[in-house]
């Protein structure tokens, strides 16, 4: 995350992935919400420890910052092993891979983030690495190459990815166990926060943490983010303590509003409302009208406008719903998309109407 980045953005820089580590559960015990998938990797981990053999390989789904990475680490620590990381864009080449996988050692964790962006040849060779433990190298170029096979000591690979849909079939069957995670509830993001600050040593009470769960977006990542954010005004412009009334304060200053919502968001509904009378119009067009690019706005704001039934994608373009029209204080026309339906064409400009 650079400074130009929401605040509530799930997407986190180097930097920050380094002071999350503090605050990551370092057990499955100590992993909040989740239920179903923490109680079927008990499982997964705990038959596979009672064989004296490595999992089946994992698989990790879902949006950004809720816990893909901070699982992987559980794992290798569940099973007492070691773990090295990479991610599927720095894996260009086969050659990165089969140095990567020749020096495991038996029982080791191998994670790949964002594993969907492999390169096509490195993950060929993956296959035959979490079927069979073994690569091929190949060893010169034209009639003279020749493939070395090079055993790998048995591991476990986990992958997670935030596009599941954009993996291939081969390498989906290859994993015997596939999890989808799920955004938090406020009240899990409320016992995340109250354990955060306990490590951080921040004093919050328990309105506080509970209103910076309310505009947390269901990701533990904005939620800890928030918090380091409101200790810095509690600790410079208040007594120290986090709560209701200071958490209210910090983010009035940071522009997160009660939803979550933050300035970006606020502009890309305030366009559409005021600009366009509530859509549809094109996303190009809308990236135009805040000033951001179109991948931006597709990819930090428009998912949680969704999911918050703030904004609604037609095969027309983009439309605001009657949430969207009363949360800026707006009163919505008749025929407001949410309200009844989808919108009219007499409601609406004729204009920008790519999706």
């Amino acid at each position: 995350m650079t400074d130009s980045d929401p605040l509530v953005s799930a997407y986190a820089s180097d930097a920050e992935l380094v002071a999350e580590v503090t605050v990551r559960p370092r057990r499955l015990a100590e992993f909040i919400a989740q239920h179903r998938v923490r109680d079927q990797l008990d499982l997964l981990l705990r038959g596979a420890m009672g064989r004296g053999s490595p999992p089946d390989h994992i698989l990790l789904s879902g949006p950004p910052g809720l816990g893909k990475t901070t699982l992987a680490n559980i794992v290798a620590a569940e099973l007492g092993t070691g773990i090295r990381v990479t991610s599927g864009p720095a894996i260009e080449r086969s050659g990165d891979l089969a140095a990567i996988l020749t020096s495991l050692t038996e029982g080791d964790v191998l994670f790949i983030d964002e594993i969907h962006r492999i390169a096509r040849p490195a993950e060929e060779l993956l296959y035959s690495a979490m079927e069979d433990f073994r690569v091929d190298v190949v060893v010169g170029k034209g009639p003279g190459a020749t493939a070395i096979p090079l055993d790998v000591e048995p591991f476990t690979l986990v992958g997670a990815t935030t596009r599941s849909g954009l993996l291939t079939g081969p390498m989906r069957d290859r994993f015997g166990f596939v999890a989808h995670l799920d955004f938090y509830a406020p009240d899990e993001l409320d016992v995340l926060l109250q354990r955060s600050a306990k490590i951080l040593g921040v004093p919050i009470t328990s309105d506080g943490s509970a209103e910076i769960a309310g505009r947390s977006r269901g990701t533990p990542r904005i939620a800890n983010r928030l918090l380091r954010r409101v200790r810095d005004f509690a600790e410079v412009r208040a007594d120290g303590t986090v709560d209701r009334a200071t958490a209210r304060a910090a983010l009035r200053v940071y522009d997160v509003d009660e939803l979550g919502l933050d300035r970006l968001d606020r502009a890309v509904l305030t366009a559409l409302v005021d600009s366009f009378r509530g859509g549809p119009v094109g996303l190009s067009t809308l990236a135009v009208a805040v000033g951001e690019q179109p991948d931006t706005v597709e990819e930090v704001c428009e998912p949680f406008l969704v999911r918050a039934g703030l904004l609604a994608r037609t095969p027309r373009g983009r439309v605001a719903t009657e949430a969207a029209w009363r949360h800026l204080g707006r009163t919505p026309p008749n025929g407001t998309f949410g309200a009844g339906g989808p919108p009219g064409p007499d409601l609406f400009s004729a204009g920008s109407q790519e999706v």
